[in-house]
């Protein structure tokens, strides 16, 4: 069969979200493939009178639309179109309902918190092929029954009051058993039944005998005279007539359906890429180990959550194929790491878990150390050495936990901690981590509402040109008057507003206010530069050159006075596309400036890919210098590099005037920190400019 993803799919998209939609039409539009032909309604009916009239090969369905909720919305979908594989998406708070419509016949679901793109691609690629393949199923089933009707089952009667058993051809046949053999009492028959079977077979035979059940219907393993185990489907039923007791019926081979049946709950259940179990799977393991851990002297467990660090700079980088097989050699390793009792699960994308059965702190911590320590060799993929580490939560199982989510979560929590301090380490979810996870949710909650309530605030630091002592410019950073806590430091929330995108929403304020306040000042000498910090986040957006070009218009301060200000990480984390937008914006006269140049890569091949005017040598090398014993051969080495490549150079973190005095005498250009000044108000920045002063 030729493979899905090669095929172009009609997809139906029911989203009344304006943004989710456009989100996943982006999405799907994007596949490298091209395999996507998609249209997007935002009401059921709508989606109703479009399945009527339209092919469409899968729909992925919102539960929650206008004129429709929660699983109701399924289930008229799935009527109006039974065929159509459907693949539900919900909130948090309908997961539950979600889960229901995938056991009345949808093939998936999706969390919208959790969406990315890849996922709902693969999503709505597998949904077809399991519907292709449950099709298939129903296609044998239906030719097996046909087969049934031209007697291709075996027969037997069995007369039980003298225990005699006669058996057809076909039957012999089955098994493979010669047809002189002589099999002609029910023994001949329970002797072959798998261990494990013959009980509960015995049992439906004692049940229909004394007349609880209609008819005999058990499935059981036979062995054949191969050797082979074979499920088998006996049917029966008993007759009473003349005073005799006899049980007729059927012995059905059915090997191909149970493997047709295992198959497609392996592929429920299982991540398709690596063939670990599935969040699914791994919710229900964890679920029976609460339970087994709520009984007195229950065992207790552990739940690892992973998640690979710095895994989207190789798949950028080298390709998703590359980052399929990192992904698949990724699996194996855990594997190799734990017990065979323990269960390793890929959650999607590059998260994995780990179900950790009988172990305490101790042992989840031996073992975490273990996965951390066999992660760290490189892999081999595709005849290239590829390197990556894991940031690991371990969350204990206790009495405390009722629902497997919750330990997931906190193993989840205490991951994101161990990314944060700084990743290829692990973290052990406790009280003290319950607290700072509350309080990471109150700083989000604070920071996306001091966006609506403008609470964050723009101060201008003094750059000064070390030679002349002379004003030439500022920089802007933001603060943020947070109510009952005054005015707060980047340091304090630009790393969660990062996390979270709200720095778009800051950076662009930011740059709006600046941008106004620079052209109000007044013009007592050359003009002064205004440089604005610019996130990773921001060089994403698609309209970040539209934006500068806006505030540029909006405050009349010319394209030459503004320079952007940004780090290599922002850098190489969207190379192609910061290239084409940073040109876009140095052809208008802006000026870009590399911020902490020292600190990150300092690859030489970014100065010479990107259009940078100037490098910002990073505080941490400007503090040690004129200090006992401190060498400043490396400051000199990075402005002999900005002067051969013929760039400007700005010393950061300035302090001391022996600081200042080395670095002109060095070649240093411009310079700013506390020896001029702190960051000031727009109002003290103003005075500043009036005074002159010189320093």
């Amino acid at each position: 069969m030729e493979p899905l993803t090669r095929k172009e799919l009609r997809v139906l998209i029911l989203e009344d979200g304006e943004a989710e939609a456009a989100r996943l039409l982006h999405w799907l539009s994007e596949d490298r493939l091209g395999g996507f032909d998609v249209l997007h309604v935002g009401t059921l009916d709508e989606a109703l009178a479009a399945l009527d009239e339209g092919d469409f090969d899968v729909v992925l369905l919102d539960l929650h639309v206008p004129d429709s909720q929660g699983i109701e919305t399924f289930h008229r979908a799935h009527a109006a179109a039974p065929e159509v594989p459907i693949v539900v998406q919900s909130g948090m708070e309908l997961a539950s309902v979600a889960l229901e419509a995938v056991g009345s016949g949808a093939q998936d679901y999706l969390l919208k918190r959790t969406l990315e793109p890849e996922l709902v691609r693969r999503a709505l690629r597998y949904a077809v092929e399991r519907s292709a393949l449950q099709r298939e199923l129903r296609e044998s089933q239906e030719r097996y029954e046909r087969a049934l009707e031209g007697a291709q089952d075996g027969i037997w009667d069995w007369h039980v009051d003298d225990q005699t058993l006669h058996v057809s051809p076909r039957w012999c046949e089955l098994l493979g058993i010669p047809t002189d053999r002589s099999i002609s009492t029910p023994q001949d028959w329970w002797m072959r039944v798998h261990p494990d079977d013959i009980e509960p077979l015995l049992a439906a035979v004692r049940e229909h005998i004394a007349g609880t059940t209609e008819a005999l219907t058990q499935e059981h393993r036979v062995r054949d005279e191969r050797g082979t185990w074979r499920w088998m489907m006996a049917r029966g039923k008993a007759d009473r007539r003349n005073g005799q007791l006899r049980i007729a019926g059927s012995l059905s081979d059915i090997t191909a359906q149970r493997a047709a049946a295992d198959l497609l709950l392996h592929e429920a259940l299982h991540d398709q890429l690596t063939g670990l179990p599935n969040r699914s799977l791994l919710l229900d393991r964890v679920e029976q180990a609460i339970r087994r851990g709520q009984r007195r002297d229950g065992p207790r467990f552990a739940v690892l959550f992973l998640d690979l660090d710095r895994f989207k700079i190789v798949n950028d980088s080298l390709g998703h194929l590359v980052g399929d097989q990192l992904l698949v050699s990724v699996a194996e390793r855990l594997r190799l790491c734990v017990r065979p009792d323990d269960t390793v699960a890929r959650l999607g994308g590059d998260e994995f878990a780990v179900l950790l059965e009988a172990v305490d702190q101790d042992d989840a911590t031996q073992i975490a150390g273990r996965i951390a320590t066999a992660l760290a060799t490189p892999l081999q993929v595709q005849g290239r050495e590829v390197f990556t580490s894991a940031s690991i939560g371990i969350c204990m199982g206790t009495t405390e936990y009722y629902r497997p989510e919750d330990l997931i979560r906190d193993a989840d929590t205490a991951m994101y901690k161990a990314k944060r301090l700084g990743k290829s380490r692990f973290e052990v979810f406790d009280d003290q981590l319950h607290r700072w996870a509350m309080a990471r949710l109150e700083l989000e909650t604070g920071l996306r509402r001091a966006v609506d309530r403008e609470e964050f605030r723009v101060h201008y630091q003094p750059i000064v040109a070390l030679d002349t002592g002379q004003l030439v410019g500022f920089e802007a950073l933001v603060r943020w008057q947070r109510p009952g806590q005054g005015l707060l430091s980047p340091c304090t929330f630009i790393e969660e507003a990062e996390e979270t995108g709200v720095i778009n929403a800051i950076g662009a304020s930011v740059l709006t206010e600046a941008t106004h306040f620079f052209a109000q000042l007044p013009e007592l000498g050359p003009p002064l530069t205004l440089s604005v910090n610019v996130s990773s986040r921001q060089l994403r957006q698609p309209d970040f050159v539209q934006q500068v070009e806006r505030a540029l218009a909006l405050s009349g301060l010319a394209g030459e006075q503004l320079a952007l200000e940004l780090t290599e990480t922002a850098l190489i984390e969207n190379a192609d596309g910061a290239a084409t937008m940073l040109q876009e914006l140095r052809d208008r006269g802006v000026r870009i400036h590399l911020d902490d140049f020292g600190a990150g890569y300092s690859s030489l091949s970014y100065l010479h890919r990107f259009p940078i005017d100037q490098l910002k040598i990073d505080r941490s090398f400007v503090m040690r210098m004129g200090g006992d014993g401190q060498d400043p051969e490396f400051v000199s080495t990075m402005l002999a590099l900005a002067d051969s490549l013929g760039m400007a150079t700005v010393a950061e973190g300035i302090e001391t005037d022996l600081q200042r005095q080395l670095l002109c005498d060095m070649g240093a250009r411009y310079g700013q920190g506390y020896f001029f000044a702190r960051p000031l108000t727009p109002e003290d920045a103003e005075n500043l400019v009036r005074s002159r002063k010189k320093w």
